[in-house]
């Protein structure tokens, strides 16, 4: 290789080695473990793998066959899992029962074609009209539309001029438009390069990154005072998220957890910790911790009742509170009266 040669593989590699380190992190490291972690570093580890092979093919045209074939089954789920990471921001985990399948019958099928036609990767599948990459990228493209379509109240935004984008709602368009864009290099690699998709992934990869440092320092990108107020829950969903919190404290009475945190019950959630802030904040008009703390009186008023010898600091100890002056503060706050006097009255 020359030195132009030397850099160009050192730009279109730069964003691979970057995102398989970063799909590692949010697979196994990123807290909490939710289902749209998931899904991100599923969409980044399936495009460093057929950017990868871009790459490597571009500098070494005598590529084993099957690296290329497994860079073009990362690249048939590229599609599914950037809806499904779509889906999961701005939907729960209810509406998301059988994303297995998407997954299990696209790999299962580029295995198919893979055994059936050993000597190429691009065999003609209909006639000699449609390849097999042709239909892999227009089932990329497929989910890049149904992606479009969940998050179309979002897209809305962009012309509306009432509305302003919000962090997180940018975030997503971001995800959105530059898998758009490295779809759209791909796609017309004929007309430029081959090399352009890897390109533009190095470019977009690192762009994203830029945007989550300017949100985490509150950059002037965004909109300080932007938190919630322009991206609404819809009113299902919000009674759903509803449901399966009330199940979460009255069936499981996670609020025993002293130590219990907003991220913890949004894992348990399986949605985003600022869905759940959002819910408890607009939909049901109080804090996250005024909202344990109810359900936490809740419980000492049970346990107090069913039990008149239980001790009142073990109440509170069981009820989730970490000290006996916050059990009696937090009791009489919301209860208008101390637990000794509460217990009193229905002596």
């Amino acid at each position: 290789m020359n030195v132009s040669d030397e850099l160009l593989f050192f730009f279109s590699a730069l964003g691979v080695f970057n995102a398989l380190l970063i799909s590692i992190y949010f697979f196994f490291i990123k807290k909490p473990k939710n289902v749209s972690n998931f899904f991100l570093g599923l969409l980044l580890l399936m495009l460093a793998i057929r950017v990868g092979k871009s790459v490597f093919y571009y500098f070494n045209d005598d590529l084993a066959i099957e690296f290329i074939k497994v860079g073009l089954a990362a690249c048939i789920l590229i599609g599914p899992a950037l809806y499904f990471h779509m889906k999961s921001c701005v939907q729960s985990d209810s509406k998301m029962r059988f994303w297995p399948l998407h997954f299990l019958v696209l790999l299962a099928l580029s295995v198919l074609i893979g055994f059936l036609y050993p000597e190429t990767h691009d065999p003609w599948i209909i006639g000699r009209s449609l390849s097999w990459v042709e239909i892999i990228y227009m089932v990329w493209l497929g989910y890049i539309i149904a992606s479009g379509w969940v998050i179309r109240n979002i897209i809305n935004k962009i012309f509306n001029r009432n509305e302003k984008l919000s962090d997180f709602d940018f975030w997503v368009l971001s995800v959105f438009i530059g898998n758009v864009i490295i779809w759209v290099a791909y796609k017309t690699c004929s007309y430029t390069s081959y090399i352009v998709g890897a390109l533009s992934f190095s470019f977009i990869f690192y762009l994203l990154f830029l945007l989550i440092h300017f949100r985490r320092t509150k950059g002037a990108i965004f909109d300080k005072n932007l938190k919630y107020s322009n991206k609404k829950i819809e009113a299902v969903e919000a009674e759903n998220l509803s449901i399966q919190l009330n199940h979460l404290m009255e069936k499981e009475k996670i609020f025993t957890d002293a130590d219990l945190k907003l991220s913890d019950v949004a894992s348990k959630m399986n949605i985003l910790p600022h869905t759940l802030s959002q819910l408890i904040n607009d939909n049901l008009g109080k804090s996250f911790t005024s909202l344990i703390n109810e359900y936490r009186v809740k419980e000492a008023k049970y346990l107090i009742k069913s039990n008149a010898h239980i001790k009142l600091e073990a109440v509170g100890y069981d009820c989730g509170f970490n000290s006996k002056s916050t059990f009696y503060s937090v009791f009489k706050k919301i209860a208008n009266t101390t637990p000794a006097k509460y217990k009193e009255s229905i002596s």
